[in-house]
């Protein structure tokens, strides 16, 4: 007999005479104590733990946000934009570019990263994304990747933007995972991202921008 089936024997034998143990798990311990009111409660309780951690949020209207956007890129001092154009917000974005040529000059995620990689690493200035949602008790965003907005998109320029939709938060993490019916549709790679990047591991000395994006501003749509 090999080693192997050895210690499988064993772990089999230690198993007889033995009862699974029922499933004793409480809800409410993960929904009550994490919900608040309203709407507004959520975007409260998200704004007051993001800005905790440096993170800039704007709460605005479907109407009104790509000019709030279009202000902070020129405070910012960015040159250019990576958007995805087949997204509503890029339509929206396109739109509102197209009625001012003094703004960042729009660059889309269009071939292989190896085709374009010295260029994304050093010289997008910024991003801007979707999310899936939000969870007001951590005070994170929910993003899962696609082919139009990849992974990169939020991890390799120094500003990542991000809009959300107020209606799209969750109370708590359990919850969001019920509403996008995470069960049955586990995803392969969603991100749970509650700031901009940092890191103390030198020293000690808190530094941002080590591992992704040295800022994250979020756009929360109210009306949305």
């Amino acid at each position: 007999m090999s080693a192997r089936d050895n210690i499988l024997n064993k772990l089999r034998s230690s198993l007889e005479d033995t009862k699974p143990r029922p499933d004793d798990f409480n809800v409410d311990l993960v929904t009550k104590p994490w919900s608040y009111d309203s709407t507004q409660g959520k975007i409260k309780q998200l704004r007051a733990m993001m800005e905790s951690v440096r993170t800039e949020v704007y709460q605005t209207t479907q109407a009104e946000w790509v000019s709030i956007f279009a202000d902070v890129l020129k405070q910012k001092q960015v040159n250019n934009l990576l958007y995805a154009p087949t997204v509503k917000w890029g339509t929206q974005i396109e739109n509102y570019w197209a009625k001012n040529t003094t703004l960042p000059t729009l660059k889309t995620y269009d071939r292989p990263v190896e085709e374009w990689k010295h260029e994304l690493f050093f010289e997008v200035d910024a991003s801007i994304t979707s999310t899936l949602g939000g969870i007001a008790a951590t005070g994170s965003l929910i993003v899962w990747p696609t082919t139009e907005e990849p992974r990169l998109m939020s991890l390799v320029p120094p500003i990542h933007f991000a809009i959300l939709e107020a209606s799209k938060i969750a109370n708590n993490f359990y919850e969001a995972q019920q509403i996008l019916n995470w069960a049955d549709n586990t995803p392969t790679n969603a991100l749970l991202i509650s700031g901009p990047s940092k890191t103390a591991d030198i020293e000690q000395v808190l530094a941002y921008g080590a591992h992704g994006p040295k800022e994250l501003i979020v756009i929360i749509l109210e009306d949305a």
